[in-house]
């Protein structure tokens, strides 16, 4: 049995009513996300994931129906025409349900759309969504080491090369793909010369050129992610994509959606912890041992405490730098550290709450009977991606002590 919200009374207990941040706008945006979340998501989740299923067709279609493909898409391209923090409210109520859920939505939010109107219009409607290939066997934390070529030959670029960790690569519209033109001039950076590419493409298959190797992971099921090998891949000269920079710069393109990015990542890390806490709640009063239910011994009441503080703790972090990134009033250093620090801290919280909530579980967490494990397995993960934990230590380091 999966313990959720109803074994809660309908309460979540760890859900946030009250902020200087939460306008009665965005409490409305929340409560409605938190009600798919768990009347829909969830119950999906609860099937699926135990088979490491996809996230279903229909899922994906009601995400388009309530907007979530375009929270930040303008209006007039049929968007919400929303920012970064209702984006990542979402997202933390998407991810108590299911992480991969969370995570869909932003291969749309005019992911390679590149100021394209009729691009816009169909990633708000979620008929526009991609598979994010940059990353390489050597390339992840380290992206300017990028060793993919594309190389020109008439009106056409021939790629070749691997991408790992290519996440719905197979399901999604286009591949937004980051690949090396040229070597690095003398007195630039190892990045110049990385151009951004937009691989148009069929949904459930890959075009000539490309084949795929799902990667076999240990958790984050519903998104199935991919390493690609790349043999000659031709594509029109357009599909380099013009990202209004000088020639080579596609590189600093890519890194634009690293804030966000992380902010949404904190989002689904905060969602996680506090779907491990409100279930080890529900847990604690039905789990009865010594003739008490074990919500009566102070161990555990303390333990939940504590769990209980860190999300709330973690979740004002995000709430705070999404809130930096919209205002568009900080520095840029100002908004980096904020981003890191909540990607910092929501991760590694994630990581050690959901943790403590699978032991209050006991052997029973160490089952695929309850969700404890799986929202242990999908935390481990929010320490690595978008940037690892010491990459977001790194930032913050320079940023106070210098380079």
């Amino acid at each position: 049995m999966t313990w959720n919200r109803k074994n809660l009374g309908g309460v979540e207990t760890l859900a946030p009513s009250a902020s200087v941040y939460l306008t009665p706008e965005r409490l409305e945006v929340q409560r409605v996300a938190r009600e798919f979340a768990m009347t829909e998501v969830l119950p999906v989740a609860d099937e699926l994931d135990p088979q490491r299923g996809e996230i279903p067709d229909e899922l994906l279609a009601r995400l388009a129906e309530l907007g979530y493909f375009g929270v930040m898409i303008e209006k007039e391209h049929g968007g919400l025409g929303l920012g970064v923090f209702e984006y990542t409210l979402i997202c933390e109520e998407l991810a108590r349900a299911w992480m991969s859920v969370a995570s869909i939505i932003a291969r749309g939010n005019g992911t390679g759309c590149a100021g394209r109107p009729d691009l816009m219009a169909r990633s708000a409607r979620g008929e526009w969504i991609g598979g994010i290939a940059f990353s390489e066997p050597s390339a992840g934390s380290d992206l300017a080491n990028v060793g993919c070529t594309a190389e020109r030959d008439g009106d056409e670029y021939v790629i070749t090369g691997t991408k790992r960790w290519v996440g719905h690569a197979l399901r999604a519209d286009f591949l937004h793909l980051l690949a090396r033109t040229r070597e690095p001039r003398e007195g630039h950076g190892r990045s110049d010369g990385l151009e951004l590419f937009l691989v148009e493409k069929e949904r459930g298959s890959f075009p000539e050129g490309v084949t795929g190797t799902p990667i076999d992971k240990i958790g984050y099921y519903g998104l199935t992610t991919w390493e690609l090998q790349l043999d000659g891949l031709r594509v029109p000269a357009a599909a380099l994509q013009d990202t209004g920079q000088e020639e080579g710069q596609g590189f600093k393109e890519s890194l634009r959606w690293l804030g966000p990015a992380r902010v949404q990542t904190a989002a689904r890390a905060v969602g996680l912890a506090r779907g491990a806490v409100e279930d080890a709640i529900a847990y604690t009063h039905q789990r009865v041992q010594f003739g008490h239910p074990i919500a009566d011994h102070q161990v555990i009441r303390h333990a939940i405490a504590d769990m209980a503080a860190d999300v709330e703790a973690a979740r004002q972090l995000y709430m705070h730098a999404a809130w930096l990134v919209d205002s568009g009033a900080a520095d840029r250093q100002t908004v980096d550290v904020a981003t890191s620090e909540a990607k910092l801290f929501a991760s590694e919280t994630a990581e050690r709450v959901t943790s403590r909530a699978l032991q209050i579980f006991g052997g029973n967490g160490y089952t695929t009977e309850y969700s404890a494990e799986r929202y242990w397995r999908d935390a481990r993960l929010t320490t690595i991606f978008e940037g690892t934990s010491e990459i977001q230590r790194k930032i913050v380091s320079d940023a106070l002590v210098g380079h």
